[in-house]
């Protein structure tokens, strides 16, 4: 019986091993010099981000699986994933949850257009008031965040604070106003607060951005007869992307996580409690480790997954933005 070999098949077969391989590109002494210099300069700082980041978060999964209190060392029991179960399957998991997602929704929302406005302002600002009017956009970003919450709970107390006396003339405002009597007026203070103190970061990190479009686009397109909503719309936000994205990834981050505010003004009365606050209940309050831990465990993977979906929804190369590429 004779088989049938395709044409070429001998010479495919016949040829040596790794021909026709792209060949491995040579580094250079100096390359490998400063690889090595890298790893020595970054080593110790990765060293030092495990242990103060993943052993906690091993730690907390390796807690979540038990079934045990501070208070009663002697009864800790394995449980596996019924701390999960527990939390996923109560109410209060899942207000918290909706408080949480609110708050970063209307806050990031309402100080990405704020920052950009903000970072607009302090980039066509004439240069002489350049570097007074940036510190004093900034000045808030630098006030300690329990110093801010203090200051802002104070404002709005009805017994000491100004916030009713000043603008009773706006509609719903009057001396008899508690602003931390109810759910909406404590969120609205909570989330006023929040945009007050943080908007500065968002306006930096856009404002970063603006210095990166180029102004010969901006230009051709006003020659072109574009108008400022065009310019702004097709050139600056745009070129902008990768500073958008850098923006809205930190301020999400860090608004899902809120505590302080929250903490000081309400202690989650008035259910305004966060999903931080109940991890904070459960494991340093209640002494509950193991579900403490769980909610812990759960948290941050909320925040990974937010982290993805913003990557994945912008869907910006920053290297190549930056133009290593």
């Amino acid at each position: 019986m004779t088989s049938t070999v395709p044409a070429g098949a001998g010479a495919r077969a016949a040829r040596p091993p790794g021909e026709g391989r792209r060949p491995a590109p040579v580094r250079s002494d100096r390359v490998r010099a400063e690889g090595r210099l890298g790893w020595w300069l970054a080593g110790p700082a990765f060293v030092v981000m495990l242990a103060v980041t993943a052993y906690p978060i091993l730690q907390a999964v390796y807690e979540s699986l038990f079934s045990f209190r501070l208070t009663a060392p002697d009864e800790r029991r394995f449980v596996g994933l019924g701390n999960y179960a527990v939390v996923l399957t109560d109410e209060v998991w899942w207000r918290n949850l909706a408080v949480t997602s609110l708050i970063t929704v209307v806050t990031v929302v309402v100080e990405l257009l704020l920052g950009f406005a903000l970072a607009l302002v302090m980039h066509r600002a004439v240069q002489s008031l350049r570097g007074i009017l940036r510190t004093a956009i900034l000045v808030p970003y630098g006030i300690i965040t329990v110093v801010s919450a203090f200051a802002w709970f104070y404002a709005f107390d009805i017994n000491s604070g100004f916030v009713n006396s000043w603008f009773d003339w706006v509609p719903g405002i009057d001396a008899d106003l508690n602003w931390f009597a109810g759910t909406g007026t404590s969120l609205t203070v909570i989330i006023l607060s929040e945009i007050w103190k943080t908007t500065p970061f968002i306006s930096l990190l856009l404002l970063a951005g603006l210095a990166q479009v180029p102004t010969e686009l901006e230009e051709a397109a006003k020659v072109d007869g574009a108008t400022w909503w065009q310019v702004l719309r097709r050139v600056i936000v745009p070129n902008m992307k990768a500073a958008i994205m850098v923006a809205v990834l930190f301020r999400t981050l860090d608004a899902f996580r809120i505590f302080d505010n929250v903490f000081i003004m309400t202690a989650g009365a008035n259910n305004t409690e966060v999903l931080s606050l109940l991890a904070y209940r459960q494991s340093i309050q209640r002494l509950e480790i193991g579900l403490g831990s769980a909610i812990s465990v759960l948290l941050f993977l909320c925040v990974v997954a937010l982290a993805f979906t913003a990557i994945k929804v912008f869907k910006v190369d920053l290297a190549g933005a930056r133009g290593e590429r």
